[in-house]
């Protein structure tokens, strides 16, 4: 059963506690309220002002799952206080193993810091969690596919558009990277379902991923640079760096480009036409 009263004063007191710098926004001169405006946190968790407004009056309707993570990762919730709100609202509480989609407030906070630059969350199934809008702008909106066509890893066996973002002289080195990566992963994750479930399935799609992966390939300690084609700036090198959460099994990926360069000019570029292709947010049922 749904507590609307309880779940309206938490979703109130965790908004008001937030600043705009914690998430990456500018405060400007004219703020009257202490915390976050709620239009603010609308954009946050990409749903309309007035769907937020209505659950913190409370007179909103019953919230699906999957708009609470959403709203869990825009206040930037702990996991407690993620299972808190699900709790309020009538859900389950979401099991932690083996689905670890909940970013860890610490990593969301670095990736707020990092609007001007591409990066984005990913778990160890090689699903994209949240990205900055630069990598959007470079990569597409790696977060809005779903099943099995989550995870990188799939989409790159089975889908050619996945390819396309790629120089196809770069094709065989990616497969085996990506291919090592998921042999470490099933090794750490043995006993998850979903890596399970997702190594059986490129078998079953790709003789090219089953003979890499008769190869056990593995990673090396280096992470080369590597080339996106992007349809607005062209060409773009880009070197990658990796923080991983262990708790979470969630790694930020970021990609910077040498200063002084062609790919630098163009990063420059896109983010500012990149705007332009920004999807607008939809709004819930």
């Amino acid at each position: 059963m749904t507590d609307r009263a309880e779940l309206a004063a938490f979703l109130r007191t965790r908004r008001e506690s937030l600043q705009p710098e914690d998430v990456g926004l500018p405060r400007g001169r004219r703020r009257r309220t202490g915390g976050l405006r709620r239009e603010e946190v609308a954009v946050l968790c990409d749903m309309s002002v007035d769907y937020y407004s209505r659950l913190e009056q409370p007179r909103g309707p019953h919230p699906s799952a999957q708009m609470l993570a959403a709203i869990a990762r825009g206040l930037r919730l702990s996991l407690e206080e993620r299972d808190h709100v699900f709790q309020l609202a009538g859900h389950a509480q979401p099991h932690r193993r083996p689905r670890r989609d909940h970013i860890s407030p610490g990593m969301l906070r670095i990736l707020d810091r990092l609007e001007d630059t591409p990066a984005q969350v990913v778990n160890h199934l090689g699903e994209t969690l949240k990205q900055t809008r630069l990598a959007v702008a470079l990569l597409g909106d790696e977060t809005a596919f779903t099943g099995l066509a989550r995870s990188l890893h799939h989409r790159w066996f089975t889908d050619p558009a996945a390819r396309s973002l790629r120089p196809a002289d770069d094709h065989d080195e990616q497969s085996r990277l990506l291919v090592a990566d998921l042999h470490g992963v099933h090794a750490r994750h043995a006993d998850d379902p979903r890596v399970t479930e997702l190594v059986e399935a490129l078998h079953r799609a790709s003789p090219e991923f089953t003979a890499l992966w008769r190869e056990h390939p593995v990673l090396g300690p280096y992470c080369a640079s590597k080339r996106y084609l992007n349809p607005q700036v062209g060409t773009v090198e880009l070197h990658c760096q990796t923080l991983v959460d262990p708790d979470q099994s969630q790694r930020l990926l970021v990609h910077t480009a040498t200063p002084g360069t062609t790919s630098h000019s163009r990063l420059q570029l896109l983010s500012v036409v990149g705007d332009s292709l920004r999807p607008t947010p939809a709004e819930p049922n």
